[in-house]
């Protein structure tokens, strides 16, 4: 008997897992509601009468108030209990994307969801940018609040606010913010026009705010402790400035922003053909947002976008010569370093985005030794997604909640610690480490959540201190919105 064998074993008789002998029909329709619903169990402040994770209570309500302001609400952006702005504003944007692309495909009730989880973050966002020449990039201290094991309802540690005011630079964090709220109020814009405006013209300052004080929001020393190593920014702030004029064009269709993409590309790294998207990373994503404007409006002066685009496209086709993006032997898309899911769900998002534009404009992609079609796209977008959900060689769904097998012990505080309304007495910050050692499964289901996936041998333990692979995060989650609201309307890729 292999190791595989000896591992499938393991996982029935200890984990409850049963691996599927043959894939099973994929409910992409009650993905997509799972995948939404998912964003309520990471709410902070709060919560509404019609709040449907139950288990979970308000959290985080004195927010700000060391700054004398209002910063509750928004969502905390993994398994523990700090808001960090940087991802946060990137699942924003991505959530908003999501319904910009693929909202018409959606439910009604679904999309009337995912503007309700879009809306939770943009009214966040919204106060972390209230005060002039300021941005609040994050609440709650992480060292302290990683060294307990508590629920949010319970949090006692230090909910420190760390902003960032004018001269010192939050390019990054700002530019990011910018490109949310751009990109919300294009998500709002045909059902609260009053709220689109009042998004776009936040966007508009906190670009402005990124573009004249131009630097990395985590080389501020009073930041960096809180930041790092969690969000630092790796990757540099140039990024985010070209994405959040990208968006702000595309949102506002204002001329200047087309003319800072035009002089700005160069000397802000948009030739650099850097295969990533995420958090940090936005090359990939920023090109294939603007190959719009040049498939849709011939902005020809925008070419090497498009160039970098296609050059993305044709690192994950296994057959291209260019190829080299790395695939587990089951087929997952993956990247050495943390929750590897990330890159699964944003790169499945924007082959869909892509072979969008290209379908509309009758265009595939010269990958060299191939021509490549929106359909093979879409194609390598359906492997990732059916993959996450089931179709993998454990026979294990990564979304918890979606079908009968899926990770039991995630890494995640609220999920794994007594709910409040079962449990109200007080948990202390160290009391909650019972529960985080127990190798029972989490007594409340974090419906929805995508956790960070299984390893380069598709293998998955199902472990709770294993956070790499068993936490979930707001970022894995939000483009995988877009890319189920698609495969609902159109299971087969043609």
């Amino acid at each position: 008997m292999g190791p595989s064998s000896l591992l499938f074993l393991y996982l029935i008789f200890f984990h409850g897992f049963s691996p599927l002998v043959e894939s099973s029909y994929l409910d992409y329709a009650d993905a997509l509601s799972k995948s939404i619903l998912f964003f309520e169990g990471q709410r902070s402040g709060f919560l509404p009468q019609d709040q449907r994770i139950g288990w979970r209570g308000n959290s985080g309500l004195s927010d700000g108030w060391m700054y004398n302001t209002d910063l509750t609400g928004g969502y905390y952006d993994a398994g523990d209990n700090v808001k960090f702005g940087f991802p946060m504003a990137f699942t924003t944007t991505m959530l908003a994307w999501s319904v910009i692309e693929f909202g018409d495909l959606m439910p009604p009730n679904e999309l009337r969801n995912a503007l309700v989880a879009i809306r939770w973050a943009t009214d966040y966002l919204l106060k972390t940018v209230s005060q002039p020449n300021r941005i609040f990039v994050q609440v709650g201290d992480p060292n302290i609040d990683h060294s307990c094991w508590e629920r949010p309802e319970d949090m006692d540690t230090a909910r420190s606010v760390y902003a960032v005011d004018a001269p010192n630079p939050a390019s990054d964090v700002a530019g990011e913010t910018a490109a949310a709220l751009a990109a919300s109020s294009m998500a709002f814009r045909s059902v609260d026009p009053g709220y689109a405006d009042t998004l776009l013209g936040n966007a508009v300052q906190v670009f402005q705010f990124a573009d004249n004080f131009r630097g990395a929001y985590s080389d501020n020393a009073h930041i960096r402790d809180g930041a790092c190593p969690f969000y630092c920014d790796f990757s540099g702030y140039q990024d985010e400035l070209l994405w959040g004029a990208a968006w702000l064009r595309r949102a506002s269709q204002d001329n200047s922003y087309l003319s800072y993409l035009e002089n700005n590309g160069k000397t802000l790294g948009a030739d650099d053909n850097i295969n990533e998207f995420g958090w940090d990373n936005k090359h990939a994503g920023l090109n294939i947002l603007v190959s719009k404007e040049v498939l849709d409006g011939n902005m020809y002066t925008l070419e090497s976008y498009k160039a970098s685009a296609d050059s993305f496209m044709c690192t994950l086709i296994p057959d291209s010569s260019s190829s080299h993006i790395e695939y587990t032997p089951g087929g997952l898309i993956y990247k050495p370093g943390g929750s590897n899911l990330q890159h699964a769900t944003t790169i499945s998002f924007i082959l869909l985005v892509y072979a969008k534009y290209l379908d509309r404009t009758s265009q595939t992609v010269n990958c060299g030794n191939e021509f490549v079609s929106p359909v093979l796209l879409r194609t390598q977008a359906k492997k990732q997604v059916d993959y996450i959900l089931g179709e993998n060689p454990m026979g294990l769904s990564y979304m918890v909640g979606y079908s009968n097998y899926f990770p039991q012990r995630i890494h995640h505080r609220g999920s794994s610690l007594p709910s409040v309304k079962d449990h109200p007495e007080f948990i202390a910050c160290k009391d909650g480490s019972i529960y985080f050692n127990s190798t029972n499964p989490n007594p409340n289901v974090l419906v929805g959540a995508i956790v960070g996936g299984p390893g380069e041998d598709d293998v998955y333990g199902d472990d709770r201190a294993d956070f790499r692979k068993s936490e979930p995060t707001t970022y894995i989650n939000a483009p995988f919105v877009g890319a189920l609201a698609y495969f609902a309307a159109h299971p087969n890729p043609s």
